[in-house]
């Protein structure tokens, strides 16, 4: 008993185990939930649906920011929460790439779902990783922060001030390569990943994966590829390796019930990359002030980036109110 208390007491970089592994319960909890009970059948989920289940999500994730009030204290509360809100807003960009992947893969939407909740799991794994690698870099070397903060600066300055091109999806390495050394099977098997079918020239049953499996490869290699913006900016609020990675977390799981509505109407949000830019920049310049003149006060950190978000959400509404829900 000694040993066991010992073990969930343990600190793992400034953080008690057992918060650690209350966390993770969390996460398993939900995942299980969304895998054996809202997917439990081939369903397509709707927008009505999509959004109750959002708002159960930002629920959850408000309750957890209370929880580390009341664990860790306020500053650390608003440090999770301005992360979170980073997170989740930077999130939104990744809507547009993943339609256009399932779009490329013709993936109805009655599977989608299933592929998104099976890619949380490879990136807690993936984001798990970066923000490790990121804690032990911010820990033996802290001057890492300014190439953070320059890196997000200059992130945001090229947001601002380069248009993006259309996404050629059939153009992008990782799908091509992944075409070229498994198996494929020219048609979908449901909400399998991987199938046995004869070989074409032995007959012999070997392994196939379906186009599901290509979609939810390329889903979570475009996630990590999005990581390199939303990890740094995260480190930029805090080092606490606890309340980033949380922070990220909590965003990621909600964003997949959010994909669904969010799907239908990203044409509507067409502005809010600009504002995204903006938050960049600023808690890029927050890096440098923080190391040069002394650390700025989380609530005005979570009140600017708040500011600047929810602006750009009501511009991008207003100026896209013409076009409807229905426009693309």
């Amino acid at each position: 008993m000694d040993t066991l208390i010992a073990l969930v007491t343990a600190d793992i970089v400034g953080t008690p185990a057992w918060l650690w592994l209350s966390f993770l319960a969390i996460v398993f909890i939900l995942l299980a939930f969304d895998l054996g009970v809202l997917n439990k059948g081939d369903k397509e989920l709707g927008i009505g649906e999509s959004l109750r289940l959002s708002l159960f999500y930002i629920f959850v994730a408000m309750l957890f920011g209370g929880w580390v009030w009341y664990s860790r204290g306020a500053d650390a509360s608003m440090q999770y929460f301005t992360g979170y809100a980073i997170e989740k807003a930077l999130s939104i960009d990744n809507v547009f790439v993943i339609s256009l992947i399932f779009s490329y893969f013709a993936i109805p939407r009655i599977y989608q779902y299933r592929a998104l909740v099976w890619g949380i799991i490879a990136v807690l794994v993936l984001r798990g990783i970066m923000i490790g690698v990121g804690a032990a870099l911010v820990q033996e070397y802290d001057w890492v922060l300014l190439l953070f903060g320059a890196f997000l600066v200059a992130t945001g300055i090229k947001m601002l001030i380069v248009k993006e091109g259309e996404q050629d999806i059939s153009k992008n390495p990782v799908v091509r390569l992944l075409s070229r050394v498994l198996r494929v099977t020219p048609q979908l098997h449901g909400q399998r990943f991987i199938v046995r079918q004869p070989h074409p020239v032995t007959g012999k049953l070997v392994l196939w994966v379906t186009p599901l499996f290509l979609a939810l490869v390329v889903i979570n290699i475009a996630d990590l590829v999005f990581a390199v913006d939303s990890v740094p900016a995260i480190f930029a609020i805090t080092t606490d390796t606890y309340i980033v990675f949380t922070a990220n977390i909590m965003a990621i799981l909600g964003l997949r019930a959010l994909y669904f509505a969010l799907a239908a109407m990203v044409h509507r949000f067409e502005y809010l990359k600009y504002a995204l830019a903006l938050v960049l920049v600023f808690i890029g310049g927050k890096i440098f002030w923080n190391y040069f003149y002394g650390k700025l006060d989380p609530a005005v950190s979570l009140s600017v980036t708040l500011a600047m978000i929810a602006g750009g959400v009501v511009f991008s509404l207003w100026k896209t109110r013409k076009t409807g829900l229905g426009a693309h």
